[in-house]
């Protein structure tokens, strides 16, 4: 007697996206992977491979909004919930943001976003008990979708941060920072050369930093130049540091905490004798491959900063040290939910011994250009006024409007750089706004 064929299960379509999209914003927020980290590299998804490159998007813009949008949808979706989320199935949270996220700002129609939600918590073990929950839950958000603000951004941003924004910049300030990390952003591309052409083809603008920005869509690899290495992706706030050295032409510079390279590949265009430095050896590799496909020559060595012994001192030396990355928030929103203010102190300790470590690797009449794509002023403008306290061979070398492409906006009056993300605005918010980026530049006097 033969045997019944079992017939095999066959995906619904776009589950797929939606589990890992789970799987990835639960890493964030109750595991503390970085976004990044999960996307890419060791400890990528596994099942991002499997992936078709359109649910690949929509993956990513998915995890993206939840977490741009987190306090937003907790707000809105805690609401509904009189005993608040599920503490026995922490992953039913997940899943109602991630279906609540669909319905709120994905072109996605409201049955597909409640019914792959609730197939999402029927395949956990722990929430297949609250699967009519979720149901009913999400149908509420749909009704309720016409009627509520979803515009106050300032749920979006942890108290602690909103607060400090409010004290460094002010109400208003602090109000149009959380608005500019509430959307998505653009892509930023720094060209070797002839920017308007790469615009033109890319179809995107060009930024008076000379940044390309882009709506493209899709693999970053698979986009016009990236394989003749004609460009590599870079915020137009990145960009400016690497500006500030002027005419390096022929200088041996140094830059420690050297990835992702982006600024290292400038001062290499720019004719330096460039020395990348950073301590792991993983970055170091991805370095060299970057530089590689750039057809830049660049040294590379993998060493801690604070313990590399090079055999001689350099003309210029470019220090972007690890920080909170609160100005990142636009491109990694990830940032505010993974870092605390506690990482304050540990990071501006760093970024003091760095410095120190920089200006001794500084030859007499040297530059020292030191950034951080932070906002809070323990990590730019404390560390600058601390640094030429302690240290008396160092003097201010003031920044320009001219400089900065003519945007007086961008200079404190201290002649430092301060560039916030609401900055650059434009009718669409989508190609609106750059990373909120500090830098300073100081000379060694001579000997």
């Amino acid at each position: 007697m033969a045997r019944a064929r079992i017939a095999p299960q066959v995906e619904v379509p776009g589950l797929a996206a939606r589990r890992i999209a789970t799987d990835i914003v639960d890493g964030v927020l109750r595991r503390r992977i970085a976004l990044d980290d999960q996307l890419s590299g060791k400890s990528a998804h596994l099942g991002l491979a499997t992936l078709a490159d359109r649910d690949r998007a929509l993956m990513r813009r998915l995890a993206a909004t939840v977490l741009r949008r987190l306090g937003t949808l907790r707000h809105l979706v805690g609401g509904f919930l009189d005993k608040g989320f599920p503490a026995d199935a922490p992953r039913t949270e997940i899943i109602l943001l991630v279906g609540a996220a669909q319905i709120l700002w994905l072109d996605v129609p409201d049955h597909a976003a409640v019914d792959l939600s609730v197939r999402l918590a029927q395949a956990d073990r722990r929430a297949a008990r609250y699967a009519g929950l979720v149901n009913a839950v999400l149908r509420r958000v749909a009704q309720a979708r016409a009627t509520f603000d979803a515009a106050d951004v300032t749920r979006d941003t942890p108290e602690w941060l909103l607060k400090r924004w409010r004290k460094t910049y002010g109400d208003d300030t602090a109000q149009a920072i959380a608005a500019a990390n509430g959307h998505e952003p653009a892509l930023d591309l720094t060209v070797k050369q002839d920017a308007a052409n790469w615009a033109e083809r890319l179809h995107g603008e060009v930024l008076p930093t000379g940044t390309v920005r882009t709506s493209a869509q899709g693999a970053i690899s698979l986009l016009p130049g990236f394989v003749e290495g004609a460009w590599w992706v870079q915020d137009a706030a990145a960009s400016i540091p690497a500006h500030l050295f002027g005419a390096i032409a022929g200088k041996d510079v140094c830059d420690l905490c050297a990835a992702p390279g982006g600024k290292s590949a400038q001062l290499a265009i720019a004719g330096a004798n460039v020395i990348a430095v950073d301590r792991s050896p993983a970055r170091i590799a991805r370095l060299k491959e970057n530089f590689a496909r750039l057809k830049l020559n660049v040294e590379t060595v993998a060493a801690d900063a604070l313990e590399w012994q090079p055999d001689r001192r350099f003309d210029a030396v470019l220090l972007d040290a690890p920080c909170t990355a609160t100005g990142t928030i636009r491109r990694h929103p990830d940032v505010p939910w993974l870092k605390s203010e506690n990482d304050l102190g540990i990071l501006t300790a760093l970024q003091s011994r760095l410095l120190d470590r920089a200006a001794n690797l500084l030859k007499p009449g040297g530059t020292l250009v030191y950034c951080t794509c932070s906002l809070e002023p323990e990590e730019g403008e404390a560390q600058i006024a601390d640094l030429l306290a302690r240290d008396p061979r160092l003097t201010r070398a003031p920044i320009t409007a001219a400089e900065v492409f003519g945007h007086a906006e961008f200079v404190t009056r201290k002649g430092e750089l301060r560039t916030l993300p609401h900055y650059l605005p434009h009718a669409d918010p989508r190609w609106s706004g750059l990373d909120g980026f500090f830098a300073a530049r100081l000379t060694r006097k001579p000997d």
